[in-house]
């Protein structure tokens, strides 16, 4: 049996693109190594725009086996 865990990692501020960049992957990399240390295991993620293209995050989902 797994346990799951979503959490948001919300990113730098755009103000050219809403696609993320290189600073947003190392932010994204830094979540799933410490994670993964703590024994979680990513399962998936999505970046996500807000609708004014400004600021966006990942939802980034985990899984660790219970007990």
């Amino acid at each position: 049996m797994y346990i799951y865990k979503t959490e948001i990692l919300k990113v730098g501020t755009k103000w050219l693109s809403d696609k993320a960049d290189a600073g947003d992957i190392a932010l994204l990399d830094q979540l799933i190594n410490e994670r993964a240390a703590s024994g979680w295991e990513l399962v998936t993620y999505n970046y996500m725009a807000t609708s004014m293209q400004v600021k966006g995050a990942f939802v980034v989902t985990f899984k660790k086996c219970e007990g």
